[in-house]
């Protein structure tokens, strides 16, 4: 089965605001066996948004919209749908009904005209009910597609497309069986690994597809299998994913179910009962950030310090002038010395300390650009580690992040 997902709104083709909800809505449909075979972008444009809904209906049997259903004079998506279904908007009094009641209990502006219009829907569409915004969905079966307008507001879809949408493609679909399992790698490049794995990738069936996913320091292997019986395709997709992670076992760090390493870590620190602290330099928090991004991290993270200028490493976390002056800032002893003070000043089991030169000028050290040393001290002793993270900043940054991540993996798993 497929289908197309179309995005309409200027401030998405101006780069005003990036596009979330296609991303959303493919993993999504492909997870119920429905392939997303094109994503397009579109103005709040009668036109465009015409020829768009043509050529999706030509290729695909479903198609789903997100964006211009609101109250202003640019959301022209519902009277575009009217035009290419020959159709003409009613009120729903459901609807208005609703928008009313909004209103009146969470929303400290006056109802409008333009409000109340919300509720005018194309006569044909079936309504899927918003209980988050004002903005109904709609579901229209076409010639050959069955069109799906969404709101733009990524909460407001995700909401209507999990309680809504996802049981209606269901029920009106058949659609064949797409299971996927995803290996998690740090340590070797994407090619590498393509290298290492091409004789094995060679005896994959047909109906069996690996893709790298790399990602700063990690490559994700999907393996994806697609047939029409649940039970036999799962033992063949078992069989072939063992045979995978005997191939990898060297640089593997599990299986992944849309988790980040960020939450293994969480999981694996907590149900050790250990806790972690963390001394940033050139990553300026972006450890800390990632960490307390995840719900419960406050079950084992105990804190951090930015030490970025040279005075903070000595003044807040002890490292000595002499061990400066002699390694330089940026060295593996200096690492070394700011991750075993930062656990013994947060009281940690564990810590990681980060110091480097990410660019573009090379700051306190005259070490090259992209140069990076990782400390790690834990209840077995402290170590550091060099790295070279390549020559762009935020590539730098991000990248030793994933490795400081797989580090502290590595520690956590032998605690």
């Amino acid at each position: 089965m497929l289908a197309e997902i179309i995005t309409i709104g200027d401030e998405i083709l101006i780069g005003q605001i990036v596009d979330t909800n296609s991303a959303f809505l493919a993993q999504e449909l492909h997870r119920i066996g429905v392939l997303v075979q094109q994503i397009s972008s579109v103005q709040d444009d009668r036109t465009h948004i015409l020829n768009a809904l043509q050529e999706a209906e030509s290729r695909a049997e479903l198609v789903v919209i997100t964006g211009g259903l609101g109250p202003t004079r640019d959301d022209i998506t519902k009277h575009t749908l009217c035009e290419f279904f020959g159709d003409h908007l009613r009120e729903d009094r459901e609807v208005l009904a609703h928008v009313e009641a909004l209103f009146r209990e969470h929303i400290s502006t006056p109802i409008s005209d333009l409000n109340r219009q919300q509720a005018l829907v194309p006569s044909r569409a079936e309504v899927l009910h918003n209980p988050y915004g004002t903005a109904p969905g709609l579901w229209m079966r076409g010639k050959r597609a069955v069109f799906v307008a969404l709101p733009g507001v990524p909460f407001e879809m995700k909401q209507l497309f999990a309680d809504q949408v996802r049981p209606r493609i269901l029920k009106a679909f058949q659609r064949p069986v797409l299971l996927h399992r995803t290996l998690v790698t740090y340590g070797l490049g994407e090619s590498a690994i393509a290298g290492r794995l091409a004789g094995w990738e060679d005896t994959l069936p047909p109906h069996f597809k690996l893709a790298y996913l790399p990602n700063l320091g990690k490559v994700r292997l999907r393996l994806s299998a697609r047939g029409s019986e649940l039970q036999p395709l799962e033992q063949e997709l078992n069989r072939f994913t063992e045979a995978l992670k005997t191939l990898v076992s060297d640089i593997l760090f599990g299986e992944e179910d849309g988790e980040p390493l960020e939450e293994t870590l969480r999981k694996r620190f907590t149900d050790k009962k250990a806790t972690l602290a963390v001394a940033e330099s050139f990553t300026g928090g972006r450890i800390a950030s990632q960490l307390t991004a995840i719900p419960g991290a406050s079950a084992y993270f105990k804190g951090g310090v930015v030490s970025y200028a040279t005075g903070a490493k000595i003044s807040v976390l002890g490292v000595p002038e002499q061990l400066i002056a002699s390694h330089s800032v940026v060295s593996a002893p200096v690492a070394q010395a700011m991750a075993e003070n930062v656990r013994i000043l947060l009281d940690a089991d564990f810590a990681v300390a980060t110091t480097g030169n990410a660019g573009p000028s090379k700051g306190d050290s005259d070490e090259a650009i992209g140069k990076v040393y990782l400390g790690i001290a834990g209840p077995q002793g402290s170590y550091a580690l060099e790295f070279s993270m390549g020559n762009h900043r935020e590539r730098i940054v991000q990248k030793s992040v994933h490795k400081a991540f797989e580090l502290l993996l590595k520690e956590i798993i032998k605690f």
